[in-house]
């Protein structure tokens, strides 16, 4: 694995500092959910503001600045190559309404369908 350029760490660190209303009401919401979220992800050399690296779920909360953008065009195209779920929603939509935003991504994450153990122990059906 390659490691992520210094300065895009450095950005990814500000901007969990810095983070902007929509990201901190989300990131309440879904933190102590299983998969694990995580903020401010470097892919590439992009920086995914909500992640679940398990289900591969980007989550991007988008101001104004991002009306009709071929940047964000391009970056999820990026990421669906490399097998990412990108979900969009607008930072007024996530203030208006985050409990419903919340669920619509915890609806994204596939529920985990087999044991989560590599090794589970046996069944002690029929002792």
């Amino acid at each position: 694995m390659t490691r992520v350029p210094l300065y895009l760490t450095d950005r990814a660190r500000d901007l969990r500092t810095n983070a902007t209303e929509a990201e901190r009401l989300i990131w309440h919401r879904v933190r102590h959910h299983r998969p694990r979220f995580t903020r401010q992800l470097v892919v590439g050399t992009y920086i995914l503001d909500l992640a679940c690296r398990t289900a591969k779920l980007a989550v991007d909360f988008d101001g104004s600045q991002h009306l009709d953008s071929t940047y964000d065009v391009d970056r999820t195209r990026f990421l669906e190559s490399l097998g990412w779920h990108v979900l969009r929603f607008w930072n007024v939509e996530v203030v208006a309404n985050p409990d419903g935003v919340a669920e619509a991504i915890l609806a994204a994450v596939p529920v985990p369908c087999g044991p989560t153990h590599p090794q589970p122990l046996p069944s002690r059906k029929g002792s």
